[in-house]
């Protein structure tokens, strides 16, 4: 009997302690995101020190000038939120295009290659960003290219592809491989089959390579800086690393950062809202 409760107790501590360690984990990743949403509603310049309760900030932020300090906000950030937006689209949009034909191109490989591009496929996800950006930085630099938004593009697309292709394949393998085929025999064209057939089905899959090659492009770093150029490509993650240096960030980012955060957010609440109830609906 005596034994059956110290197991009891034991069982008992092992769960207490699993869930005070997943609420510290919790608290330690959040806790900043909670810091910046708290203090986008003051206009202290220092982070942390709270000067009142105001929309100060946000009013700077949408406006471009501080009508209490009559100052304009660094113009350089409103360029650099341009060109985070610029790039991370039409980088996402092309990393999805690319990512889903070669997703299908994979599939239908015989079993051998299509282990071997997987395990290529999956290279470039391991390799640290800095890795990435230095050889797209020598490449450019060999092939005599000049560095500039085109170059920061094709970058991007290059490191987010393999994302949208490991998006895309799992659905591909859930699918029924003879739709494409009967659309083929009723007469469709390839292209046909492809846009009218595969495409719905494959549609989650893009739209989750599609968010995930868009996220990755805004927050990426590495790959950005060593591909550039001297042109005055600026994202906010250069843009960041810059006004860091200077010893401080421009306030404005506090509230641009919130806005940031609960956007992807509410997106992530409302995809996980879609799929509950595609799942009601299925079963």
């Amino acid at each position: 009997m005596s034994q059956v409760i110290t197991i009891d107790r034991r069982g008992r501590l092992s769960r207490v302690a699993g869930q005070a360690y997943l609420w510290l984990l919790l608290v330690v990743l959040y806790a900043p995101i909670l810091l910046i949403l708290v203090f986008s509603f003051t206009k202290s310049k220092v982070f942390g020190n709270w000067t009142g309760f105001t929309l100060g900030l946000y009013e700077n932020l949408f406006t471009g000038y501080d009508f209490e300090a009559q100052v304009r906000v660094d113009p350089n950030l409103y360029r650099a939120i341009l060109y985070t937006g610029v790039i991370a689209i039409i980088a996402a949009v092309i990393s999805t295009f690319l990512g889903t034909l070669a997703a299908i191109g994979i599939y239908n490989m015989r079993q051998r290659g299509r282990r071997i591009v997987s395990f290529l496929n999956s290279i470039p996800m391991i390799n640290p960003d800095i890795l990435t950006g230095i050889s797209l930085f020598l490449l450019f630099v060999f092939l005599g290219i000049s560095r500039g938004l085109g170059t920061v593009i094709a970058a991007h697309v290059v490191f987010c592809t393999p994302y949208v292709v490991l998006s895309v394949m799992p659905r591909i393998q859930k699918m029924n491989p003879n739709i494409y085929e009967a659309a083929l025999d009723l007469g469709a064209t390839p292209w046909q089959a492809l846009r009218k057939v595969l495409v719905p089905e494959l549609r989650p899959g893009m739209i989750s390579g599609f968010l995930l090659a868009l996220t990755l492009s805004i927050d990426d770093f590495g790959v950005t800086f060593f591909t550039k150029g001297s042109d005055g490509v600026e994202t906010l993650s250069t843009f960041i690393y810059a006004d860091a240096r200077k010893g401080g960030l421009t306030p404005e980012l506090r509230p641009l950062f919130s806005l940031i955060f609960l956007t992807i957010l509410l997106l992530l609440i409302g995809m996980n809202i879609r799929t509950a109830r595609n799942q009601k609906k299925l079963n």
